[in-house]
């Protein structure tokens, strides 16, 4: 057997895969490594840093203002155990889940995969027209964005003035239906990103599978189910992560159109700890809000990548 295996080898003797291979040298390895340094490095100071320091934060009673803000006291958990027991956070938690599914994980993910799809076999020109339409809500700055949409959803703004034209009333859609305003804006402002995303997964469908399943005699939405999303799946768990950890964080969109109002009907996490921080200047109290809206975060990611899993591995 082993001169069997060493006339084959040429003579040489090549480890199998149960032979463990040489450990490479430490100064290799070092070596390697080192080009990471200065990133590794801006993370710790610029991630992990603020991240550390907002902990801390949330656990002191620290104000804007008075003895509070030149010498805050630690007092633990107090923040958390007064936030739990508000109703405003649970109403503003609720909202931010109802604002991320709606907005992010059904109406941007849905709207950008149709958009993609149907802009696929569109006609150049009108690909172009587009395409150009809706990455323009997405490039222009975010507090152009909003005050466009706030006069876009105003009660003599640009939606009721088109209802007008077919005879229909309108009604004060910030007033009346605050989360629902800002939701439908959120879709516009976002839905660009999602449909470039799924453009380019749907580029890399192997043309011979979508053959292979016409040949079978499967229709349209069949080849889509279960030939399409099954082969870019990757892409869209990927895409759903980017946009709910983007979805959020979003504060200025909603400040500005709606200033978390009606009184608190549209005041979602980011939106809640601002007004605690600054406007009632409970900055301790706030940054417990960010914290939880940070493990929110931190949540979705694990459900994501724990998706993402079995297709990294």
């Amino acid at each position: 057997m082993t001169a069997t295996a060493t006339l084959t080898t040429g003579g040489r003797h090549r480890p199998g895969r149960g032979t463990p291979s040489r450990p490479g040298r430490p100064g290799r390895t070092a070596a390697r490594l080192l080009p990471l340094l200065p990133a590794t490095l801006l993370l710790l100071a610029f991630m992990l840093g603020p991240i550390v320091y907002s902990l801390y934060g949330s656990l002191t009673d620290r104000a804007m203002t008075g003895p509070r803000a030149a010498d805050p006291q630690f007092i633990g958990f107090a923040n958390y155990t007064e936030l739990f027991a508000s109703p405003d956070f649970w109403l503003s938690l609720g909202l931010t889940v109802v604002f991320v599914l709606a907005s992010a994980v059904i109406g941007q993910n849905v709207l950008g995969m149709l958009l993609a799809v149907l802009l696929r076999s569109a006609v150049k020109p009108l690909r172009s027209l587009v395409g150009g339409l809706v990455v323009l809500a997405w490039v222009l700055p975010e507090i152009v964005a909003a005050f466009a949409l706030y006069a876009f959803f105003q009660t003599d703004g640009t939606l009721n003035a088109f209802l007008g034209w077919f005879g229909l009333e309108g009604t004060s859609w910030l007033y009346y239906f605050p989360m629902l305003s800002v939701i439908l804006a959120n879709i516009w402002r976002g839905t660009a990103f999602s449909m470039m995303v799924y453009n380019a997964a749907l580029s890399e469908v192997p043309p011979e599978l979508i053959e292979a399943a016409t040949i079978d005699g499967a229709g349209a939405w069949q080849r889509f189910t279960r030939v399409t999303l099954p082969v870019i799946n990757r892409s869209i768990s990927t895409n759903l992560l980017l946009t709910t950890l983007q979805t959020l964080g979003v504060f200025t969109l909603i400040w500005v159109m709606t200033g978390g109002g009606p009184g608190t009907q549209s005041s979602t996490l980011p939106v809640l700890a601002f007004q605690e921080a600054f406007k009632f200047a409970q900055v301790g109290y706030g940054t417990a809000i960010a914290t939880v809206t940070l493990l929110i975060g931190a949540v979705f990611s694990a459900i994501y990548i724990r998706i993402l899993k079995p297709e990294v591995v």
